[in-house]
């Protein structure tokens, strides 16, 4: 067999080496920071959802960019496969709500120290703080890799696995987007995605670090609605956060960049107006001579308890007896849908992916190679390519790396 160059260490870039080398190729990889997998290290608060166990359906739903052109990687190394393979290389897993799979120790080096076993089992030779500065082609094919240090490195092919351009302190700074452009690739304008987002509003600050369960928010664009969900959200000094909200981010980035959105966050989604209503009235009866503001403590978080208040225009000092049924209404409204507006998204160095990256139209979705260059194969988030949270980006980066890694070496 012949020999495979793999550009970056991350997810997809492991991957790709890894199966590279099982079909017997001698493959080499060239990582520029001091050790491999440095974002694995961080995704999922450092415990990295690697996969998610639902049906093939829902895992193709949880993609957001270019769907259709993941369904040969996908079918061809399924989450079940993902699975299988980890625990064959020695990796024990459990699954949590919402199917997301973890590492059993809760710790992303033990997912990282697998592959890198796996990489050494396979003979492939690992190369850190090397940075690869240019790939060099002849006859519109792949020819070799120049170093920063000058060095040229033959090869037959060449996987370009560099990651995107989120959480730049990790090495993600862009550099697959060079290389596809100099090879003639055209790249798709990239934003931040899974990633918090700004309000223009200041109460937010005095909600800071207050986390809500069982939240329904939706996200409007005058009277559109254009994401929907139900879950977990954040208060940040900035504006908001929490799986909730870094999923939006995704589908929402692209108006922001335009104009500002609406937020509406329901406080109480299991309850319809007229039940929360009931539930006020209730509550006000028991309360009737207290204060408003000091008879809200069995309805909301006490963080959110003056925030409420304010928004009410009720005076916090007001008797419950004395609040007239349209201030009840208007407050249960408010708990039903209290708004605010999101000015934009944090920058990369918050987000989780990046959204955006080389046109997929320009890559076979069967062997991820490209179509203008041969022997030239892409993988992971260097591709037109991202999903909501929940280990589905990794899969991206598992199964495009499977199909790079293993076509590259039948080459």
């Amino acid at each position: 067999m012949g020999k495979t160059v793999v550009i970056g260490g991350g997810a997809a870039g492991m991957m790709a080496a890894i199966f590279a080398a099982r079909n017997g190729n001698q493959v080499e990889l060239f990582e520029k920071n001091e050790k491999l997998g440095k974002k694995i290290y961080i995704t999922g608060k450092g415990r990295c959802n690697l996969t998610n166990s639902c049906d093939m359906e829902e895992l193709l739903d949880s993609v957001v960019t270019n769907k259709k052109f993941l369904y040969s990687s996908f079918y061809g190394f399924t989450n079940e496969e993902t699975m299988e393979f980890f625990s064959e290389i020695g990796l024990k897993m459990k699954t949590e709500r919402g199917n997301r799979v973890f590492p059993e120790s809760d710790h992303s080096s033990d997912v990282i120290r697998v592959l890198g076993d796996e990489l050494k089992r396979q003979g492939v030779q690992v190369h850190l703080n090397t940075k690869v500065q240019q790939i060099g082609t002849k006859d519109g094919a792949f020819a070799c890799l120049y170093l920063a240090d000058g060095t040229e490195v033959q090869a037959d092919t060449c996987i370009i696995a560099t990651g995107g351009n989120s959480y730049q302190t990790t090495g993600s700074t862009g550099d697959g987007y060079r290389f596809a452009k100099t090879l003639g690739h055209t790249v798709t304008s990239i934003r931040p995605a899974l990633v918090p987002m700004e309000t223009k509003e200041s109460f937010v600050k005095d909600l800071q670090g207050l986390s809500l369960k069982n939240t329904a928010i939706t996200i409007l664009d005058g009277s559109k609605v254009l994401y929907e969900d139900f879950g977990e959200m954040l208060f940040t000094h900035y504006g908001v956060s929490g799986p909730m909200i870094l999923s939006a981010s995704s589908f929402v980035g692209k108006i922001l960049e335009e104009r500002p959105l609406r937020l509406r966050i329901d406080l109480k989604p299991a309850l319809s107006f007229e039940q929360l209503d009931a539930r006020l009235l209730r509550d006000f009866e028991e309360n009737k001579n207290k204060q408003f503001k000091n008879a809200l403590a069995r309805l909301l978080p006490a963080k959110m308890i003056p925030v409420a208040v304010e928004q009410s225009r009720i005076h916090p000092e007001k008797k419950i007896h004395e609040i007239t049924r349209e201030e009840r209404l208007a407050f249960a409204a408010l708990l039903k849908g209290l708004e605010l507006t999101i000015t934009g998204l944090r920058d990369f160095n918050e987000a989780i992916i990046t959204q955006g990256g080389v046109n997929v139209r320009e890559i076979n979705p069967a062997t991820m190679e490209s179509r203008l260059v041969k022997h030239v194969y892409f993988a992971g988030e260097v591709l037109d390519l991202d999903a909501v949270t929940g280990g589905f980006n990794l899969q991206i980066a598992w199964s495009t790396g499977n199909a790079a890694g293993s076509c590259a070496s039948e080459e």
